[in-house]
């Protein structure tokens, strides 16, 4: 017997219609699929009803990969894969396994011989990536940046002599209501002249992408609390 697959599922970024940003194919998948690997069981339901709308939820095998989950428990998740049946993997937003803790039951499924197989979806860091202007050919994702304000003065600057010793893009994300916040420290901790990409909303009817120096975005007031953002800089 053949083994089952595990299909990386992406979701949307927002309250958009799932079609409108990814192909008929992630459908296709979900409608074959009963057994799901999810972050949030109430919003992987209401993607999957959303996507497959005559999916019969009440058949749906539900396995958890929150803070909460059991990392024993969680080595079995793929052992259905055995006996032929396919698995999805959901993110909650975006893409599975890119800043995500997916990445573990990937690697899993690598050290089991199971087939990975990725889905086309958004995913907000390439987005905001290839629409910054800045360095594709080189760049690298940081996660969060620190909490304690020191910390994160020298991770910021750290950064930014990175980007300017490599020629390589940074990016970072923070908090949604934090960003107002880490706004506030770019603009006093960064070079006049280094610049920075906001991409807000990424997909959804309130996109807000723009690219400015520090010295121009000290005069911009962009309304950044509690919307996703991705940050980048490049001096």
């Amino acid at each position: 017997m053949s083994l089952g697959k595990l299909y990386l599922i992406p979701t949307t970024l927002g309250e958009n219609e799932p079609l409108e940003v990814m192909p008929i194919s992630v459908k296709k998948v979900v409608e074959e699929i009963d057994y799901f690997i999810v972050e949030n069981e109430k919003s992987a339901r209401r993607f999957i009803k959303k996507i497959t709308p005559k999916k019969s939820q009440p058949g749906l095998e539900i396995m958890m990969l929150d803070k909460y989950a059991d990392a024993l428990e969680v080595r079995h998740y793929l052992d259905i894969c055995q006996k032929g049946i396919s698995v999805g993997l959901l993110s909650e937003a975006g893409v599975p396994a890119i800043a995500d803790p997916g990445a573990e039951v990937v690697k899993l499924a690598h050290e089991k011989g199971i087939q990975v197989v990725p889905l086309v979806g958004p995913s907000s860091i390439l987005m905001a990536m290839m629409s910054s202007g800045m360095n594709g050919q080189n760049f690298a994702f940081n996660g969060y940046l620190p909490i304690d304000k020191g910390d994160r003065k020298r991770e910021i600057k750290f950064l930014e002599k990175i980007s300017l010793d490599r020629n390589q893009s940074q990016i970072f994300i923070e908090t949604p209501y934090r960003n107002d916040k880490i706004l506030a420290d770019l603009k006093a901790f960064l070079s006049p002249a280094t610049r920075l990409c906001i991409a807000a909303d990424i997909t959804l009817s309130t996109e807000y992408i723009k690219t400015l120096t520090i010295q121009e975005w000290k005069n911009a007031k962009p309304d950044l609390h509690k919307r996703p953002a991705i940050f980048i800089i490049h001096k």
